[in-house]
C-alpha cells in the first residue's frame, strides 16, 4: 500500500461525500500501512471525523499532528506500536482499541489513561479501573517529587548555577523517586520525569517574576522555591476509592523506603503475603458449579526491563490457557482449544523484526499437554501462531533454557525428554521449529530445571524412578543420549528409587527436590555432589538439610523456587510445621493466608522473581493470587 489519498478516503468514509471535510466515520483497516503512509496533511483536512479504524495494518507509531481533534472512536488493534504517547492529540477520545499490539504493556495501558482523561472504554472494557490506579500512582508520585524537589532545593548553595541544579534535580528525581510495583516502573519514571519538569518551569517562572521590577523578590526565593502540582483528577471528580488488598499491593511502603528491617539476629522477618484474588477462569462453560477441571501449571512472564517484576502468569488446566494479571486480578486473554488437556505452560522473550526492519522485544507462551503437542501463542492478538507435533504421548511438562530464548525442552510420557530450537518468527509471526536433542529417560519426567550455574551444560530431571541428569552441550557429537548420572537421596535405603515430583534451584548451588512419598524435602548441593562424583553413574547426593513436609501418597505436586529471595514454594497438603535448619531458606507458608486454599489440596505455587506476587492452583479449579505487603 503506498500513501493515501483523498479518493482513496472519499472511498472508505462515511457519509460519502466528494468533501473529506464532511466525512465522520473512516475505515482504513487491513491496508498494510506502515506509519510513514499516514500524511498528516491529507488526514488533517477529515475536520469533523469521529471515528477512525486503523486495525490490521504495520504500524509502528502514530504521527504527532494529525489534526483529528474531534476523533471519539480509534481502533489501532493488530498493529505494531510501540508508544502511546501520540495519542495525547485525540483529547475527545471515547474509545480506544489496542489488543493485537505485541509490544505495548501495562504501563502503556497507564500512559493511556492518564493521557486521556475522556476515555470511556478500552479494548472493549471499562476503563474506570485503570483511571483509579492512575490516580493512586499520580498522587502519590506528586506527593513525592514534591517532597523531593524541597529537598533538593534546600541543600543548593548561593554559588550553584539555577539552570545547571535544576537539571540535576529531574536527573535525580528519575533516579531516586520510587512507588509502587516493579513492573509499574515504566510508568513510573515517566510520571517522575514529567512532574520534575513541570516544577523547574514553575521554578523559573517564579524566579522570572521575582526578578520582574513590578513585583520585588520575596526574601529566600531565589535559594528555596516552592511548587505544588495538582494531582490528577478524573472529569467526574470521583474519588478514589481502592479496596484495602489491591492499595496494598500498588504501595508496597517496605520495598519503597528501603525494605523490611532485619532482625537483632541478622534474620528477615516473615515475609507477608495478602490474598488478592480467588478466580475461577479455567470452568467448563464458565460454570461456578464445575470443580472437575484440573489446573495444573502457573508461570510468570518474563520481566520486560532488567530488575523489574512481573505481574502478569500464565496458568493452564482443561482445555484454555490464561493470561492474568496479578494486581486487578483481571483475565487480560484466553485461549482455547477443543479436546485439550494442558498440563505445562512456560514463557520466553524474543527479539522480532518488524515490517519496517525495527527490533522489538516480544513475549511468546508455550502451552502443552494431553495431546502432545506444543502450542505457541502470540498472547495479546489471542491465537496460535506454531504447533510444534513434538511427542506420540501427553507431554508433562515443559521450560525454555535459561541460557538460550528460543531452546525448549519438553518432557512426555513416551519417556524421552526433547531439546526444540523454535526459531524467530518471520514478520507474519510464523515459527519454523528444528529438533537439537533427544534425552532418553527410564521411567516418565514429571519435572525439567536446568542447572543453575550451566543451564547450556547440564539438565536435571525428577522423574517417576528418581533424579536424573543429562549431558545437553551442543558441541557434542551423539543428537540422541541416556541419562549421565542418577543421584541418590538416601543411599542404600529404599527410597532412593522413589519419585521425584518437585525440582528447583534455591541458588546457583542449592537444589531442592521432593517426592510425594517421603514426607521432606532435601536441600543438597550441586557443586559438592557434582564435584565428588568421579566417573560414577550413580552419585548419593551431599545433603545440607531435611525440611519436614507433609506426608502425602498424591502425585505430582510442583516446587517452585524464588532463587533472588531465597524463597521455596512446596505445595501439597496442609502441612505440619516445617522446620528450616538452613538460614538461607524462607518459608512463606502461603495457603495460610486464605481459606479457601487451607480448606483444599494445593497442587502448584508459584512467585514472580522479586515475591511480589504468588500465584497458587488448587484442586477444586481455583486459581489464587496473594500480594506481598
Amino acid at each position: 500500500m503506498g500513501p493515501l489519498s483523498a479518493r482513496l478516503l472519499m472511498q472508505r468514509g462515511r457519509p460519502k461525500s466528494d468533501r473529506l471535510g464532511k466525512i465522520r466515520s473512516l475505515d482504513l483497516s487491513g491496508l498494510e500501512l506502515l506509519s510513514e503512509h499516514l500524511d498528516p496533511k491529507l488526514l488533517c483536512r477529515l475536520t469533523q471525523l469521529q471515528e477512525l479504524d486503523l486495525s490490521n495494518n504495520h504500524l509502528e507509531t502514530l504521527p504527532d499532528n494529525l489534526g483529528l481533534s474531534h476523533l471519539r472512536v480509534l481502533r489501532c488493534a493488530n498493529n505494531q506500536l510501540g508508544d502511546v504517547t501520540a495519542l495525547c492529540q485525540f483529547p475527545k477520545l471515547e474509545e480506544l482499541s489496542l489488543e493485537g499490539n505485541p509490544f505495548l504493556t501495562v504501563n502503556d495501558n497507564l500512559k493511556v489513561s492518564f493521557l486521556l482523561p475522556t476515555l470511556r472504554k478500552v479494548n472493549g472494557k471499562d476503563a474506570s479501573s485503570t483511571y483509579s490506579q492512575v490516580e493512586n500512582l499520580n498522587r502519590e508520585l506528586t506527593s513525592r517529587v514534591t517532597a523531593h524537589w524541597e529537598k533538593f532545593m534546600a541543600t543548593l548553595g548561593p554559588e550553584e548555577e539555577a539552570e545547571k541544579a535544576q537539571a540535576d534535580f529531574v536527573k535525580s528525581a528519575v533516579r531516586d523517586v520510587r512507588y509502587g510495583p516493579e513492573s509499574l516502573s515504566e510508568f513510573t519514571q515517566w510520571r517522575v520525569r514529567m512532574i520534575s519538569e513541570e516544577l523547574v518551569a514553575a521554578s523559573r517562572t517564579q524566579v522570572q517574576k521575582a526578578n520582574s521590577p513590578e513585583k520585588p523578590p520575596e526574601a529566600g526565593a531565589a535559594h528555596k522555591p516552592r511548587a505544588r502540582l495538582a494531582a490528577l483528577k478524573r472529569p467526574d471528580d470521583v474519588p478514589l476509592s481502592l479496596s484495602p488488598s489491591k492499595r496494598a499491593c500498588a504501595s508496597p511502603s517496605a520495598q519503597v523506603e528501603g525494605g523490611p528491617v532485619a532482625g537483632s539476629d541478622g534474620s528477615q522477618p516473615a515475609m507477608k503475603l495478602e490474598p488478592l484474588h480467588f478466580l475461577q477462569c479455567h470452568s467448563k462453560n464458565n460454570s461456578p458449579q464445575d470443580l472437575e477441571t484440573q489446573l495444573w501449571a502457573c508461570a510468570f512472564e518474563p520481566a520486560w526491563e532488567e530488575g523489574a517484576t512481573s505481574q502478569t502468569v500464565a496458568t493452564c488446566g482443561g482445555e484454555a490457557v490464561c493470561v492474568i494479571d496479578c494486581q486487578t486480578g483481571i483475565v487480560l486473554h484466553k485461549y482455547k482449544a477443543p479436546g485439550e488437556e494442558f498440563f505445562s505452560v512456560a514463557w520466553t522473550a524474543l527479539m522480532v523484526v518488524t515490517q519496517a526492519g525495527h527490533k522489538k522485544r516480544w513475549s511468546v507462551l508455550a502451552a502443552a499437554g494431553l495431546r502432545g503437542l506444543v502450542r505457541l501463542l502470540h498472547v495479546r492478538a489471542g491465537f496460535c501462531c506454531g504447533v510444534i507435533r513434538a511427542h506420540k504421548k501427553a507431554i508433562a511438562t515443559l521450560c525454555f533454557s535459561p541460557a538460550h530464548e528460543t531452546h525448549l525442552f519438553t518432557a512426555s510420557y513416551d519417556k524421552r525428554i526433547i531439546l526444540w530450537d523454535i526459531g524467530v518468527p518471520n514478520q507474519d509471526y510464523e515459527f519454523q521449529a528444528s529438533q537439537l536433542l533427544t534425552l532418553d529417560t527410564t521411567s516418565i519426567p514429571l519435572r525439567l530445571c536446568p542447572v543453575a550455574s550451566c543451564p547450556d551444560a547440564r539438565l536435571l530431571a525428577g522423574c517417576e524412578g528418581g533424579c536424573c541428569c543429562w549431558d545437553v552441550r551442543l558441541d557434542q557429537p551423539q543428537k540422541r543420549r541416556v541419562c549421565e548420572v542418577e543421584f541418590v537421596f538416601s543411599e542404600g535405603s529404599e527410597a532412593s528409587g522413589r519419585r521425584v515430583d518437585g525440582l528447583a534451584f534455591v541458588n546457583e548451588d542449592i537444589v531442592a527436590s521432593k517426592g510425594s512419598g517421603l514426607g521432606t524435602i532435601c536441600l543438597w548441593s550441586w557443586r559438592q555432589t557434582w564435584g565428588g562424583r568421579g566417573s560414577q553413574s550413580t552419585v548419593a547426593v551431599v545433603v545440607l538439610a531435611r525440611l519436614q513436609w507433609s506426608s502425602t501418597e498424591l502425585a505430582y505436586f510442583s516446587l517452585s523456587a524464588c532463587p533472588g529471595e531465597l524463597h521455596l514454594c512446596p505445595t501439597g497438603a496442609q502441612p505440619s510445621p516445617p522446620l528450616s535448619p538452613h538460614q538461607i531458606l524462607k518459608w512463606p507458608q502461603p495457603w495460610a493466608l486464605g481459606q479457601v486454599v487451607t480448606k483444599t489440596m494445593v497442587n502448584t505455587v508459584v512467585a514472580n522473581a522479586s515475591f511480589t506476587y504468588l500465584t497458587a492452583l488448587t484442586d477444586s479449579n481455583i486459581v489464587a493470587i496473594w500480594g506481598r505487603m
